[in-house]
C-alpha cells in the first residue's frame, strides 16, 4: 500500500552557488555527515548535493507534512542499500512521522530514485507498507 508520493526538481546551478555564498553553514544545516562526505568524495559534488537536497525535499512531501511539524533537513539522509540503490535514513521529527503513517502490523519502505541532467536535479519518493495490517 502506498502511504505517500513526493517529486522535486532543483537548479544543480542554485545548490552551487548557495554553498559558494554561505559553505559549511548551509551543507551542516542540510546534510548529514555521511550524505557529505560522499558528495566530497564526487568530482560532481554540487550535482551529489543537488540530488539529495530534492530526495529531501521529496521524501518531506511523501511524509505529507514539508519541511515543518517537526520534520527537519537533516531527519532525512539519503544511504544506499547494498544493491546500491539509494534509499532515506529517517531519524528524529521524519521517523515519528513515518511511524505515525505507517499501519499497524506494517513495516514501511522507502524507495527513492534520483537524476540529474545539467543543470537539474531531479528525486522521487514512495513511501510504502507492506505487511500484515496491509490491505
Amino acid at each position: 500500500m502506498i502511504l505517500g508520493v513526493g517529486s522535486d526538481i532543483v537548479d544543480v546551478r542554485r545548490i552551487e552557488r548557495t554553498i559558494e555564498r554561505f559553505g559549511d553553514r548551509f551543507l551542516d544545516r542540510i546534510f548529514t555527515a555521511t550524505e557529505r562526505a560522499k558528495a566530497e568524495r564526487r568530482a560532481n559534488r554540487a550535482e551529489t548535493y543537488a540530488k539529495r537536497f530534492a530526495a529531501k525535499e521529496a521524501c518531506s512531501k511523501a511524509l505529507g507534512t514539508g519541511l515543518r511539524a517537526g520534520v527537519f533537513w537533516r531527519d532525512m539522509g539519503v544511504t544506499n542499500l547494498p544493491s546500491g540503490a539509494p534509499t532515506m535514513k529517517l531519524t528524529g521529527g521524519a521517523l515519528k512521522r513515518l511511524q505515525a503513517i505507517t499501519p499497524k502490523g506494517c513495516q514501511a519502505r522507502i524507495d527513492v530514485t534520483l537524476t540529474d541532467e545539467g543543470p537539474m536535479a531531479q528525486a522521487l519518493v514512495i513511501i510504502s507498507a507492506n505487511g500484515a495490517g496491509a490491505p
